[in-house]
């Protein structure tokens, strides 16, 4: 597998995830608000993060997903992903997640064209999709300003704190429009 991509965007910088990001990963995966619509609640160790990470670089080392930090000014402010990536069907997943202090000024949308672009054009990917919670109204928002469209809905997708949550499914296929 070849190294993960540096992208750069007008004001961001999206350099591969590194175990040196999971202390600032954990200050936005701990807070409440940002969780909101997560498979899990806020985290309160720090550890769980790192973990976490491990995984996620582990999965980048096997070519199954590449995970950015997303940098303002070189702080981290959020991740962005292209995960359970197939090259042979030519699709993969893309997330995202960012700090709440830098939600609604543009930035998710910024490094997810980013993303999505690379994915299309550079890694030659026709199908994308991504998962939201039911209700999460600023990531469906999102996915349809990058060209998703909304596929259906997975019934009780998630079990989270005993309640089961639905998931819209959203996708695309084809070139950045």
């Amino acid at each position: 597998m070849t190294f993960p991509a540096v992208l750069r965007t007008a004001r961001l910088l999206l350099r591969p995830l590194t175990a040196a990001d999971a202390d600032a990963l954990f200050a936005i995966m701990s807070d409440e608000k940002t969780m909101r619509f997560w498979d899990w609640p806020a985290l309160r160790q720090p550890e769980t993060v790192a973990e976490i990470v491990v995984g996620q670089l582990d999965d980048m080392a096997q070519g199954r997903a590449i995970y950015w930090a997303a940098l303002l000014d070189n702080a981290l402010i959020g991740s962005c992903d292209l995960s359970e990536i197939d090259r042979r069907q030519r699709r993969a997943e893309v997330g995202f997640l960012f700090d709440r202090a830098h939600w609604g000024q543009g930035f998710a949308a910024e490094a997810m064209t980013a993303v999505v672009g690379h994915g299309c054009g550079t890694l030659g990917l026709e199908r994308l999709w991504a998962r939201c919670h039911a209700g999460n109204a600023a990531s469906r928002r999102l996915l349809e300003k990058l060209g998703f469209a909304h596929e259906g809905t997975l019934r009780g997708h998630v079990l989270r704190e005993g309640v089961r949550r639905d998931c819209a499914i959203y996708g695309r296929c084809g070139a950045v429009r």
